[in-house]
């Protein structure tokens, strides 16, 4: 059962990222709550307005933690600041981006970051998407749209409100999870949004080993997504096995620093730079201190 402490701090994550959406209504469509819903859980009617899986479901959405956790602070790593800014240069420019690099470095954690805290900025994890339907209908709810009805008619209404919208910008997390006719379907709507959207494609070694096979087979379809994604792979982290654990090491020594942590060996020796294990330590000694 969600708490009333817990409801307070997901009421405040919804205030701060409202601004983020054209109209109430269309924060609302994102949340996949009605706005008389919001309306009273802005105003503090918190009581038999939501389900508990509504508030929880709510709480991922903005990245609210709950329970017992304690919530980390961010620090401006050099992937951080890598993806913030290349996001940032997509957005104001309408450009396109193509990042591959290793997994678990927090390609994710800066995306959902920067998506939560800019304007007409929406997050996509391709994972949990992978068709073309679902991906068009995922996009659709974040901004606010209707995503029910006819498949048609949600792609083109889509790509006629992201054309009216001030600088949007699309992050495809885990793109290599992606179908091939998803793939295709990216193709299509960046040609239909071509100056007018700002589009960022991310993935681990596998998006790149995706992409190249594909353009070696000849595949329709796949050149052109790399053509329109700027005929690059870019990545952040070094090549060589020293230069990485130099890499992995000033990334956690950033984290642990900024979270309070003194012991960064230790902290290193328990995750080896590993973001998932280094947040899961961090709790354990938040915990522990409280």
């Amino acid at each position: 059962m969600i708490t009333q402490e817990g409801k307070t701090k997901i009421v405040l994550a919804i205030k701060a990222n409202e601004p983020n959406y054209a109209s109430a209504s269309k924060f609302a469509v994102a949340l996949d709550i009605n706005p008389a819903q919001l309306s009273r859980i802005k105003k503090g009617d918190t009581d038999n307005v939501l389900s508990d899986a509504k508030w929880i479901s709510i709480a991922r959405k903005l990245a609210v933690e709950l329970g017992s956790k304690a919530e980390l602070k961010t620090a401006n790593t050099p992937v951080f600041q890598f993806i913030t800014t290349q996001l940032a240069a997509c957005q104001e420019n309408a450009m396109s981006g193509l990042l591959c690099d290793i997994a678990d470095i927090g390609k994710t954690y800066a995306a959902r970051y920067y998506a939560r805290t800019h304007k007409n900025a929406v997050y996509i994890d391709c994972s949990q998407c992978k068709t073309k339907q679902k991906l068009v209908r995922t996009m659709s709810k974040e901004l606010g749209l209707n995503n029910s009805g006819k498949y048609v008619d949600v792609y083109e209404d889509l790509v006629y409100y992201i054309k009216t919208i001030p600088n949007p910008v699309i992050i495809l997390d885990e793109a290599g999870d992606l179908d091939y006719s998803a793939f295709l379907e990216l193709k299509a709507m960046w040609n239909a949004t071509e100056h007018s959207c700002g589009w960022y494609m991310m993935g681990a070694d596998g998006l790149k080993a995706k992409i190249d096979g594909n353009i070696g087979r000849k595949k329709v379809g796949y050149t052109e997504i790399f053509s329109r994604y700027g005929n690059r792979y870019q990545k952040i982290t070094p090549a060589g096995d020293g230069e990485d654990k130099e890499f992995a090491k000033h990334q956690t020594a950033m984290i642990g620093k900024v979270n309070g942590v003194t012991d960064i060996q230790a902290l290193y020796a328990k995750t080896q730079g590993s973001l998932r294990r280094i947040y899961i330590e961090l709790q354990k000694q938040k915990q522990l201190a409280l």
